[in-house]
């Protein structure tokens, strides 16, 4: 009553030995290098999206004058914070409107906000916000060149 257990995989036929390869000690870097120049890419381009503040266009002081064909639209702001567009004077709650009733080109017209040396900060940004949430993005400030 002997019995015998086989040993192997089965079919009891000769095993087939593979030859093990040898380990691969080189490392292959042009996956690495694939992710480095698609994140370089989202990188370039998500960079100047991440700059935070009121997009403002100030004017360079070595320039020459650009040409324009519309006549800008000049926001003024005195030390006692009265507010002038042109030459009219507007309260804060009428700002916007009379400034996009002037506006030949929408939202494209480039304005200048002049800014009294004495006048409260707070008032000329307030100013300003209310220009930029309106949709206004060419606005420029306004200052005279040191002698």
């Amino acid at each position: 009553m002997g019995m015998g257990v086989a040993s192997g995989g089965g079919g009891g036929g000769r095993r087939k030995r593979r030859k093990s390869r040898a380990v691969m000690s080189e490392i292959n870097i042009t996956p690495m290098v694939d992710v480095m120049l698609v994140l370089l890419i989202i990188f370039m381009v998500a960079a100047p999206m991440m700059t935070a503040g009121v997009p403002v266009d100030l004017p360079k002081s070595a320039a020459a004058d650009m040409p324009s064909q519309t006549q800008p639209i000049t926001v003024g702001v005195t030390p006692d914070g009265q507010i002038f567009v042109d030459e009219d004077q507007v309260t804060e709650a009428a700002l916007v409107e009379t400034v996009t009733a002037r506006a030949t080109n929408g939202t494209e017209d480039r304005i200048y906000l002049r800014g009294d040396t004495t006048a409260n900060y707070g008032t000329v940004m307030r100013v300003m916000g209310m220009l930029s949430a309106a949709g206004f993005t060419k606005i420029g400030l306004v200052t005279e060149r040191e002698q």
